[in-house]
């Protein structure tokens, strides 16, 4: 019959589901819409189960590392995913901000701020920190003849301006390398997770991704002991945001700040490229590749033709693993494993990873992004597959992948809807529209 309901329709309704509303309900009846709550006592029950799965993980860490800093971490982290777990179980609404944020705050600031009172650090804070003092001194951040180890610093001249802070202050807890890490790292994340006009998720702001970010254990533990890829990965993200909001400037910014600091950031270069040519057209795209190369050639050129000897011992032989000393990345990967126990392995591994990288970037040109989303899985692929074959790899650069996987889809599950396809459908189909509780 014209004008009655053939089943619970109004759970689900979403702009495109106009057809059934028309049929559904009389024109100019309020009708409050919201998307189908998941049950609260399984969401409970899933979200338990994850903290409680990160406080076993914190403790094995704790109990099996033999690196201080991971130590104090694991302690630490263990306490807060502990009490995350307890509050998730007893919150009335699943996947909350309070168990986020308890389980955030006790595996970075609290580990954090007790290692930069104790002064342990790992050798990449002090590798760092000492470029800054050299950059400032000679006008390289690379020792002119590295003869151990720590003597080696793979980054890129960017990176040295983490080291700054320590070079012009002195012994002070304000000038640690790891807090100016955390900073760009989480400044730089909550700037790309902030909404464009026209979304529901405006209304919410940025700290419910943020605080679940930060809170994951492959990305607490970096900001907490100071990994000098979350700065990369960071910047990473704010170009690939700003490339699908349609920022040529402002994305090749960001862009030429990730590649002034690690050549783990140069695959961005031609994924956002590729977004911004299919987003906002060729000129814009450019616009942006130019402005990327302009920070990256500045940081960059003026330290490498100083000392080239120097520059390439440590930013690349070294990194490839054919420095005057082993490099530590040494994880039982497939391209590590071919450079050792392969004869011609290294060349094998290498060319491998030269063809990969061309064949991403034909899919690139045959299928090009259209979405920020998939560019950061286009990107993912890519850097997942170099970090497999690369002759001098570890595990701890999988926060790669994964954060360019999970990142953008935080804030972008069903319940987000744009604001305008909402108005679209209100102004078409007189509903009054309710948007989702959070």
């Amino acid at each position: 019959m014209r004008g009655r309901s053939r089943g619970p329709l109004f759970g689900s309704l979403v702009p495109d589901s106009a057809a059934a509303v028309r049929s559904a309900a009389p024109v100019g009846l309020t009708v409050p819409v919201s998307l189908p709550p998941s049950g609260p006592s399984t969401g409970r029950r899933w979200e338990t189960l994850c903290w409680a799965a990160c406080a076993v993980f914190a403790t094995l860490l704790c109990l099996r590392t033999t690196i201080a800093p991971h130590q104090v971490w694991g302690a630490c982290a263990t306490g807060g995913y502990g009490l995350a777990a307890l509050i998730a179980r007893l919150c009335a609404r699943p996947w909350g901000l309070a168990s986020a944020a308890v389980a955030a705050v006790g595996s970075v600031p609290v580990p954090l701020v007790l290692l930069v009172a104790d002064g342990a650090r790992q050798l990449e804070v002090t590798v760092v920190e000492r470029s800054g003092r050299l950059l400032l001194d000679s006008g390289t951040p690379y020792v002119p003849d590295p003869a151990e180890l720590r003597d080696y610093n793979p980054y890129l001249p960017g990176m040295a301006l983490f080291g700054l802070p320590r070079a012009v202050l002195g012994d002070v807890p304000l000038a640690d390398a790891r807090l100016w890490f955390a900073l760009v790292s989480l400044g730089a994340m909550g700037v790309s997770a902030v909404p464009g006009r026209g979304s529901w998720s405006s209304r919410h702001g940025t700290a419910r991704p943020l605080l679940w970010l930060a809170a994951t254990p492959a990305v607490a533990l970096p900001l907490a002991v100071g990994g000098v890829d979350l700065p990369v990965i960071a910047l990473m993200c704010l170009a690939l945001a700003l490339a699908g909001r349609g920022r040529p400037v402002a994305a090749g910014l960001a862009l030429g700040a990730a590649a002034s600091l690690k050549w783990t950031a140069w695959p961005l270069l031609p994924v956002g490229l590729a977004l911004l040519v299919v987003t906002t057209g060729r000129r814009a795209a450019v616009r942006a590749g130019a402005t990327a190369l302009a920070p990256a050639a500045l940081a960059v050129l003026p330290v490498a033709l100083t000392d080239p000897r120097a520059f390439a011992e440590h930013v690349l032989l070294f990194p490839l693993g054919e420095g005057g000393t082993g490099s530590p990345a040494a994880s039982p990967l497939p391209g590590h494993l071919l450079a050792t126990y392969v004869p011609g392995g290294f060349a094998l591994a290498v060319a491998a990873l030269a063809l990969s990288a061309v064949a991403v970037a034909v899919s690139l040109v045959t299928r090009p992004p259209r979405t920020t989303v998939a560019a950061a899985d286009r990107l993912a692929l890519g850097l997942g597959i170099a970090m497999c074959l690369i002759p001098a790899t570890r595990f701890g650069y999988v926060v790669y992948p994964l954060v360019l996987l999970g990142w953008f889809r935080l804030g972008s599950a069903g319940r987000w809807w744009p604001v305008d396809r909402v108005a679209e459908a209100h102004r078409t189909y007189p509903l009054t529209v309710k948007p989702p509780e959070d």
